[in-house]
Parts: structure tokens; sequence; C-alpha cells
């Protein structure tokens, strides 16, 4: 690492002109970033907007091919996060980096134990316990990781970065994975640290976010800085319009729902995950056509055994799956796909697309044997390639052509793909895993309309998001799954985020006091 003495009034970080290229992508393209001592700044982008690789730069991980970046006043150059670390750099993961059945103290010494073989274990439980009281993180230091809930977790990597001198903590979509109480909890955390003079930049692309963490934002789009205000001096639309490059609408036109009988039925589902641990205990549900049905959990709490099982997937140990009134329990996905039931995953790459396929390629999967995509058992290539062009019109799939390999588009065309292909289905019922994740603004804006019209045709759409505010949003009724069951049911509109939240986190709505939401 190299620096030199800066000026102390400077900057805690600037980044000038950085650029960083892939093979076929410049993630960076001469980004322009600063922020103050002291202060909460939000990094606001969508995903893939080169939010997380200008961080991973900024931490050492990834080096610059351009530009240059400034720490306190000071130029440096880190070749890797140890230099980063030693100047007061910290950051904070994603999906978190801790040995789960270590105790607290023991994750929070990791990689700073110092020279020497003896570690003094006492003096670092001690020196973790302060730092705990200090900040309010109230955490156990003797506690076991793996028994510790998310955001109790998400202290553990705070508390090691305080450990190893951090006074400028990078918070990559710290969110993502928290209950709204535990959301609530992080930013009290957040503010004492900047009440303490630390620094925080705080990665996300969620207006909601940026508006009640921030300080000052900056949103970079496609991989270049679009602009930075102060939060209390700007709007939510007019974050939107710098994210998007055109004014977006962030209310969902949503009329009242008409629903009518059940399409498809959940009836007494149990399932074992791959653990040994039940992923589905009970579930039972009815989809009824002419709603949408969120269902709202944290991560990891039987969202993806639920879709297998629906989907045809997987079978489940005890229960059954009623579509239009038929048990197709034992049936697979193919089966279902021809009785009306379509499924935009949550993973576009491993289960929606053949990324070296062409758009119409893609269009045909799952659609090979039925018309009109078959006639007289041949594939009906030109009437395909017609299609493909109207669904690309229809969703606004930008690519040069029908033969354009599905690998050649971003992200999010590659989910309007999908969405386009399972909606041209006209299905009865649609299951609908993410269908947002990795959008811009726009993009979102788009779909969420298609969503509400799908609705509106008399279909019935699941829709299982990790966005509760799109839950919330989109839903005409709420379930709550945790640990495999259904802990609440609730028409939409008439339940708070506060009472979701705790019932996400498997706590009882008798915790819940009244309280404007």
């Amino acid at each position: 690492m190299t620096d030199r003495v800066g000026n102390a009034a400077a900057p805690a970080v600037e980044m000038r002109g950085i650029v960083k290229r892939f093979p076929g992508v410049v993630a960076n393209n001469g980004i322009d970033f600063a922020v103050r001592p002291g202060e909460i700044h939000a990094l606001l982008g969508e995903n893939g907007a080169g939010k997380t690789t200008l961080m991973n730069i900024l931490f050492g991980l990834y080096h610059p091919d351009e530009g240059e970046i400034r720490v306190n006043g000071r130029p440096v150059r880190f070749d890797n996060a140890r230099d980063a670390v030693r100047a007061g750099l910290a950051m904070v993961h994603q999906h978190f980096m801790l040995i789960p059945r270590f105790t607290v103290a023991e994750n929070v010494i990791l990689g700073a134990e110092g020279p020497g073989l003896a570690l003094d274990r006492e003096a670092a439980r001690e020196r973790v316990a302060e730092l705990s009281a200090q900040y309010g993180l109230d955490v156990d230091p003797e506690a076991v990781v793996a028994t510790l809930p998310v955001g109790m977790q998400q202290r553990v990597e705070i508390l090691r970065a305080l450990y190893q001198g951090g006074k400028t903590l990078i918070l990559d979509e710290p969110t993502a994975l928290l209950t709204p109480q535990e959301v609530d909890e992080l930013y009290s955390v957040l503010n004492r640290l900047r009440e303490s003079g630390d620094t925080i930049i705080f990665i996300t692309h969620k207006l909601r976010e940026v508006a009640a963490i921030s300080d000052r934002v900056t949103v970079i789009r496609r991989g270049q800085t679009v602009g930075t205000r102060e939060t209390a001096e700007t709007t939510a639309s007019q974050l939107a319009e710098l994210m998007v490059g055109r004014a977006v609408s962030l209310r969902v036109d949503r009329p009242p729902a008409h629903p009518g009988e059940a399409v498809l039925v959940a009836d007494d589902l149990h399932l074992t995950g791959s653990q040994g641990r039940a992923a589905l205990n009970g579930v039972s549900f009815e989809l009824r056509r002419g709603e949408i049905l969120g269902i709202c959990g944290v991560e990891g709490n039987g969202q993806a055994e639920l879709i297998e099982v629906l989907s045809g997937l997987r079978r489940p140990q005890r229960g059954r799956v009623l579509l239009k009134d038929q048990d197709v329990t034992a049936t697979g996905p193919n089966r279902r796909r021809r009785m009306g039931l379509s499924y935009i995953p949550e993973d576009r790459h491993g289960r929606g697309l053949v990324l070296p396929f062409t758009l119409t390629e893609n269009v045909l999967l799952g659609n090979v044997e039925d018309p009109p995509f078959s006639l007289g058992g041949r594939i009906d290539y030109p009437g395909i390639r017609t299609l493909t062009q109207r669904l690309m019109r229809a969703f606004d799939v930008r690519a040069p052509a029908p033969e354009t390999p599905a690998a050649a588009l971003s992200g999010g065309n590659q989910q309007k793909l999908i969405i386009a292909r399972e909606l041209q289905r006209e299905p009865d019922a649609l299951l609908a895993v993410q269908p947002t994740r990795g959008l811009d603004v726009g993009a979102i804006e788009f779909v969420h309309k298609q969503l509400v019209a799908e609705r509106d045709k008399g279909r019935g759409v699941l829709l299982i998001s990790f966005d509760l505010d799109e839950v919330m949003d989109l839903s005409d009724r709420i379930l709550v799954l945790w640990e495999g069951r259904i802990v609440g049911d609730f028409p939409g509109g008439r339940v708070t985020r506060t009472e979701l939240g705790l019932l996400m986190g498997g706590r009882s709505l008798d915790e819940h006091a009244p309280a404007a939401d």
C-alpha cells in the first residue's frame, strides 16, 4: 500500500474516474464518488449498476483499471483487503463471512489475532464486550453464531469491523435478509456509529432505505455516476428518475380484486429439507382466480421448497397439490404446464433460460410439443420467430434480433423474456418468484403492471418476494411463511409492516404495541 499525508478536512473516501473492465463488460466507467467524514452516504443503483464492483475496488478486492482513490485526502493503492483494513476501512458483505460453530468473540477476532502463536482469548473477549456495550450492539461474546438470528449475526459482522479499527464501514445491501424490526434495529446501530464519528457507506437499491437512513445519496446507472444529492432535499421520484433516466410511477395502480374459485390448492404439504429439518410443515392455502396472493418471509423459511412442490419439481412426503380441482401431486412440471400452470423462476439462469440458445429457442422451451409451436409433429420455427418478435415488442425486450443468444442480454431483458414466454401461454395460475430481482425501477413498474393485468384477466397469481414493499404493494392477500409453516393470513391493505415483521421473525403479534407504521 502507498500513501502520502493528506488533508484532515478532506473527504473520508474519494474515488476519482474509476474504471473497471471485465471481459465484454465495463462495470465502472469513470465513476466519481466522495463521502464526507461522519456521514451515512447511500450508494444507490439497481443490481448490475456497478455498486458492488466499486466498493470491492475501494476495499482492495479488485484493482481499478483507471482512476484514483483517496482516504482522508491521501492517495492510496490497496493491493488487498488487508491494506484497506489498515487504512481504516471495513466491509460488511451481503452474505455474512462468519463461521457458524464459532462464538461471537472467536468470529470477531478471526484474522486480527496479531503476531505470534499465543492468543489472549480473555482480553479479546473483554474487548468485544466493551465494543458491544459502547455501540449498543447488545451481543453476547460467548454466544455461538449458529444460534443467533440473522439480525444479530449482522451485528457480529459490524463488531468485527469495529474490532479491526474500521472508521469507514461499507455495508453491502445490509437489509436483504432482515425483518422490518431488524432493519429498524440496524438503523439505530448505524445512527449511533455516526454519532461516534464513524462514516458509513450504505449500498442499496431500495428508495425507502435511502430516505430512512442516509444524509446524502449518490446514484449510479450502468457504471456511471449520474448524481449526488442531499437526501433531505430530494424525493423518491427524483431518485427513481436518476436511476432510470425517465420519470417513473412508484405507485402500483391496483383496482379492487374480484376473486373467484380456487385454481391452485396446497393441502397439508410436508417436506424434509436438505439438512433433515422440516422445510414444509403442514402448508395449506388456496390461490383463487382474480387475485394476487403474496407470500412473505425471511429467505430460507421454506419458500424454495414450496415452489418446487407446486411446480412439480419435487413431490411432498405428505399432502396434495390440486390444479383446477385435479390432484397433480404425482405429476411433473410438463403435465402441470399443459394444464395451465406457468412459472417465473427466481434463478433466471439456472431455471429460466438456456443462455447459449437464441431468444427464439428460449421462447420454445417448455412449449415444443404444443400448438402453435408444433404443427403435424414438426416445430414451426418461422411461426415461433414471428411470435418472439411480437413478444420482444410487447415486453420491451431489447435485443438486435430473435437470433440473438440469451447470454448477450442484460439481466433485466433476460427477465422480461422469461415473463413474456410464461404469460403468452395465458395460464390459469402463475407462480412468480422474485419477478423483479435485478430490474431497474422502470422495468419493475412494467412487470408490476403485467402481474396486475394477469389478475384482472381472472388468473391466479402466487407472488413470492423477499421485498416486503413489493408484496404489500401488489397482494390482495398476504401469507407469512416461517420455518415451513403459514403463521399469518391477512387481506391486502389491512396489515402493517410491523405486524408482518413480527411474524416473519417467529414472534407473536401480542408483542406489537400500537404505533404509527
